[in-house]
């Protein structure tokens, strides 16, 4: 399915479902799912849709095709570019990130085979990450002489903390499965070839979820994680709206008459 009716459409970003599962594929196998800027921008443009504008999903899987995630940024396109044009693509990969983090929706990543480059810049700006132990894990910007974008110098740390993210990204060094879940980079480890599979289930567990609830623990989570006072006055400001929703009346009366309760949204 194609990625939409979207502005700037390319057929290498897929869109499946599977209920109230969107399923997002990077596909450019013939380059281990590199992402040249059209791509991007395709991905972009469906990730912001799927998160602010379709009713019909409740969480969103990011994968890569032909079992492996992505090699990063396209290189061969990296030659003769200006300045402008440079902080143009940045900002573009950037608001990928913005809408991953701060979007009312979780998204889980699956990987397998390769998450290099810009690939783990944007496996680690989802939620939640789903690996198989022999996916390989690598921050190869200082490689090829760039520093770590994407917002990776930001998430890394966030998930693994400062040392170890420092360690990473300094020394590009290539990580597997195992030691991305020892060190809290993976949240799910699996057997090769079940990522997927395992990201779709996690995801229906997280579809479950009250979607209003949901949507402002994640908003709570990224924008108040680095100031105490902005995480409390995050807990005053959201708890008492979620209070007044049907979602947590129906939680409650749930509750009483021992029952599932039947989430909407409102």
């Amino acid at each position: 399915m194609n990625a939409f009716n979207l502005k700037h459409a390319d057929e290498r970003i897929q869109v499946t479902r599977e209920g109230e599962i969107a399923i997002v594929t990077i596909a450019n196998p013939q380059r281990r799912n590199a992402l040249g800027r059209q791509m991007r921008l395709t991905l972009r443009d469906t990730l912001h849709h799927l998160l602010v504008a379709d009713p019909d999903s409740r969480a969103i899987v990011l994968t890569g095709a032909d079992g492996q995630f992505s090699a990063g940024a396209d290189i061969s396109e990296m030659v003769q570019r200006t300045v402008l044009q440079s902080r143009e693509i940045l900002d573009e990969s950037c608001q990928v990130v913005r809408d991953m983090l701060g979007g009312p929706k979780p998204v889980i990543c699956a990987v397998e085979g390769i998450a290099f480059g810009a690939g783990l810049s944007l496996a680690v700006a989802t939620d939640y990450i789903v690996a198989s132990s022999s996916a390989r894990f690598c921050a190869a910007f200082l490689r090829i002489g760039l520093i770590p974008d994407t917002g990776i110098l930001w998430t890394l740390p966030k998930k693994i903390g400062m040392s170890k993210a420092r360690e990473l990204l300094s020394l590009a060094r290539e990580i597997d499965g195992v030691e991305a879940a020892r060190i809290g980079l993976v949240n799910q480890l699996v057997e090769p070839g079940q990522a997927l599979a395992a990201a779709v289930a996690y995801a229906r567990e997280l579809a479950k979820q009250p979607p209003l609830g949901m949507a402002l623990l994640k908003a709570a989570l990224t924008f108040g994680a680095d100031d105490m006072d902005a995480s409390l006055r995050a807990e005053i400001d959201f708890q008492p709206l979620l209070r007044q929703s049907k979602d947590h009346l129906e939680a409650a009366s749930a509750f009483i008459e021992k029952r599932a309760p039947v989430f909407t949204g409102q």
